[in-house]
């Protein structure tokens, strides 16, 4: 398929003539969406959970690889049917059921859109002033926005061609820039941290790295496997896709816990802002380097969030071509994007803490989805193509019951730090849980996703 053509494909099957590749290539779109530099950040939260250098760096590393495993498994469904996620969804829980989780997630992959571009004009904003110091704040904050949104935008309406290409030349330049800035801050990193927290610490850490990392992904698996050939083999599918989401952030997991025994200071400032904290830290001249891996990090999860939130509108049911959707979801990604830079002053902590909610529903979605996968799918060979048309089954109550109760359940076992989220999540807590390392961790989500598979197995006993 050429990679300069806008991709014609929407939700439908892709046909078997334009079905190609391998099942590595699938490293690089992944690779490339987790190489932000967020992910240092995460090795000192999973420090901050009490952690010490190596409970933090293993549990960090179990959490991630479980995480994006699960993101594997539903890519598999992808290679074998052609379809993306979200339509594929339409099995456990019917054409009309499944609306309520693609509209979940749609805002999830909006809201993390509008998230990422933020957080690009931003961290280059912060980093072209200290370069260039005469230039007005406002000014460098609004160039960087436009440049972020116009190439997020861009990329997303050409396609999956596009995209695959893109994300592997961007995952070349951030593993070459990211080895020159972890050796320039070789001398800041240490091991001097003690582990405070008891063994249920070592399973918090689990459970926290898994809602940092591929938690936030699996409604996104399919998306980019299905222009795989059908024959492709399901172990390769999972395997490099959980390779290139978890391996290139348990790198900079580790030197995130790393800096967190060597210099707790900057690893505090760096919790807050990864960005302008370790930019600060940096010589002059590595600045305008470290301002593309910063803002390229963060547009590669864009890019991918853009193009799986236009499929996502698709499987609602909205009658426009998948160009098109991109560049409605573009349009709310920059008025999200200057609504959050130019007019509110904390709308940012209260939309992350929603954005947890939504976790914790996908959690569930994933753990339903997977189980109709492989218990009625034949491992997702026996999709029926009635998915893809208004006559399939409207609804199927085992699906849609599964998915509220575990959702309930889990939105009851969640913290949040925003006292108005707060006051409507974690109603199934304790003060004792809330204040341990498992309210810290949420454990909601992973509650969620095991309630909720459970359920569904168990619902559908009689259909196999």
């Amino acid at each position: 398929m050429d990679m300069m053509a806008v991709e014609r494909n929407g939700i439908n099957a892709v046909p078997d003539n334009e079905r190609r590749g391998r099942p590595s290539d699938l490293f690089w779109p992944w690779a490339g969406a987790n190489l932000s530099l967020f992910g240092v950040a995460f090795g000192v939260y999973v420090v901050g959970l009490g952690l010490g250098v190596v409970p933090a760096v293993v549990t960090g590393a179990v959490g991630y690889a479980l995480s994006f495993l699960l993101v594997g498994l539903v890519a598999v469904a992808g290679s074998r049917s052609g379809v993306p996620t979200m339509t594929l969804g339409r099995a456990p829980f019917g054409y009309q059921g499944n609306k309520l989780p693609a509209v979940l997630s749609y805002v999830s992959n909006v809201g993390w859109e509008i998230v990422l571009v933020t957080l690009a004009a931003q961290s280059g904003a912060a980093i072209l002033r200290r370069v260039a110091p005469g230039i007005p704040e406002t000014t460098a904050v609004a160039g960087c926005f436009a440049v972020s949104a116009l190439v997020v935008i861009a990329v997303g309406v050409y396609g999956h061609a596009m995209i695959m290409v893109v994300q592997r030349y961007l995952t070349y330049a951030f593993v070459v820039l990211t080895v020159v800035y972890l050796i320039l801050m070789l001398p800041r990193l240490g091991g001097s941290l003690e582990t405070t927290a008891g063994p249920g610490g070592w399973v918090g850490g689990v459970i926290f790295s898994m809602t940092l990392l591929g938690l936030g992904w699996v409604n996104c698996g399919a998306d980019y496997s299905r222009y795989l050939p059908a024959g492709s083999r399901p172990r390769s599918v999972a395997l490099w896709t959980t390779l290139g989401g978890a391996l290139p952030p348990m790198v900079l997991l580790v030197f995130g816990v790393l800096l967190a025994g060597g210099d707790p200071k900057l690893a505090e400032a760096a919790g807050g802002d990864p960005v302008g904290a370790l930019a600060a830290a940096l010589p002059t001249w590595f600045l305008l380097p470290y301002l593309l891996t910063a803002i390229g990090g963060f547009l590669a999860g864009a890019i991918m969030d853009i193009y799986s939130s236009g499929l996502s509108m698709l499987a609602l049911g909205v009658p426009v071509r998948r160009h098109l959707a991109v560049l409605i979801d573009g349009l709310l990604m920059v008025l999200g994007g200057y609504y959050l830079l130019f007019v509110s002053d904390n709308f940012f902590g209260t939309f992350q803490a929603f954005l947890a909610i939504i976790g914790v529903v996908m959690a569930a979605w994933v753990a339903i989805f997977l189980v109709d996968m492989w218990r009625l799918r034949d491992g997702g060979r026996a999709y029926d193509e009635r998915l893809l048309r208004p006559g399939a089954p409207a609804l199927n109550p085992a699906g849609l019951v599964s998915l509220v109760v575990a959702s309930v359940v889990g939105v009851g076992l969640i913290t949040s730090a925003d006292e108005h989220i707060a006051a409507v999540v974690g109603f199934l807590m304790s003060d004792e849980l809330r204040n341990s390392t498992f309210g810290a961790a949420n454990i909601g989500v992973v509650i969620a996703l095991l309630l909720a598979g459970v359920v569904y197995f168990v619902l559908t006993l009689r259909r196999r």
